[in-house]
């Protein structure tokens, strides 16, 4: 079995240069937790999850044991409005990203998947262009259904 078998085709992604604002929209409209970052051409060059943007959002302890937080000049509801304008190439993950081929053997992508606690990964053409994903729960799924059924 290859990834190509078990990825989704229809990728959602968005651009280094798209606010946190608009990667939470994508986030919830299509019901999803994370996405690849692309540049103009389609090509990988990061991964954003709904970790990294809580991640970033939560208030930063400080002072005694973390129990004192300091609020950035004003209400919480300021800031994160201020925050969800930030750019998407601030928060995601830049380095080190991990992606299969559609021709990737299903076998090493479930290993990659639970080694590394992924809950997905972008699956990359020859050019470099993302063309899918796999997540755990494709995995799981289409295990059920061509192996189990």
């Amino acid at each position: 079995m290859k990834v190509r078998d078990f990825m989704i085709t229809k990728v959602f992604t968005v651009k280094p240069s798209n606010t946190v604002k608009e990667l939470l929209l994508i986030l919830k409209t299509n019901r999803i937790g994370g996405v690849p970052v692309v540049d103009d051409q389609g090509h990988l060059v990061g991964m954003v999850s709904d970790g990294d943007v809580l991640r970033y959002l939560t208030p930063k302890p400080i002072g005694v044991a973390g129990m004192v937080y300091i609020i950035e000049d004003g209400e919480l509801e300021d800031v994160l409005r201020e925050k969800l304008a930030t750019p998407v190439k601030e928060i995601m993950t830049k380095r080190n990203i991990i992606f299969v081929s559609p021709d990737e053997d299903f076998e090493r992508t479930m290993r990659l998947l639970s080694k590394h606690r992924f809950k997905k990964l972008p699956v990359v053409n020859g050019a470099g262009r993302v063309i899918g994903v796999i997540s755990r729960g494709d995995v799981i799924h289409n295990l059920t259904t061509k192996i189990i059924s």
